[in-house]
């Protein structure tokens, strides 16, 4: 079974409080998206292989460390995912990034795919792939799907706040896919969204409605 990865660092918290705050402006909210993906980027990567290299600093040669050519993939799920890439790509500059284009049917709450463009040799990257709030958890569940049937096989979700009822669904669905998450709420409303969650995340990265 998948494990959950709950980020609870203080600024973690700090910075995702303030990101609910329904006062908060697109600007900073991008701005605190971007930071909080940051910290949940280095749990996801914690565990990358390293070997040694040959280096002299200025003083002497020395064996060093450095990343094991551990290709990785930053897939989001369009389009709040996107709001978690920049976080990413600091901490992974020459990462590879894919798109999946999924949006909710507001009748029927089900995830419909209308896009799909994933970097050459996929399946032999680690694929982290961002969704911001995992509510029913249909979208994550039909991307892992997705990626899967693309042959890849080390794949890890990030989030930023999860319910229940969707992290219950991607472990029973995918139990081979770890999640990351800053916040498990409380629960699903009668519109499938995350309560007390923070909106609309797409909108309020984008500025929209």
């Amino acid at each position: 079974m998948s494990e959950i990865h709950l980020i609870n660092h203080p600024l973690v918290q700090h910075k995702l409080s303030i990101m609910r705050d329904k006062e908060t402006r697109s600007k900073d909210f991008r701005e605190l998206l971007k930071e909080i993906s940051i910290f949940i980027g280095y749990e996801i990567t914690k565990d990358l292989p390293l070997e040694d290299k040959e280096i002299e600093t200025p003083i002497c040669k020395m064996t060093a460390k450095k990343v094991s050519g551990r290709k990785c993939a930053i897939v989001p799920i369009l389009r709040a995912g996107m709001g978690m890439v920049e976080g990413l790509q600091t901490l992974l500059p020459v990462a590879k990034v894919g798109h999946i284009g999924l949006y909710r049917n507001e009748e029927t709450h089900k995830p419909v795919v209308y896009y799909c463009k994933l970097p050459e040799g996929i399946s032999e990257r680690l694929v982290i792939l961002t969704d911001p709030m995992l509510a029913t958890g249909g979208s994550s569940c039909d991307a892992l799907a997705m990626l899967k049937e693309r042959g890849c096989r080390n794949i890890r979700l990030m989030c930023l706040v999860a319910a229940p009822e969707g992290l219950e669904k991607v472990r029973r669905e995918h139990p081979d896919v770890d999640i990351y998450v800053a916040a498990i709420d409380q629960r699903l409303n009668e519109n499938a969204y995350i309560v007390p969650g923070l909106g609309d995340a797409g909108d309020r990265i984008f500025g929209t409605k």
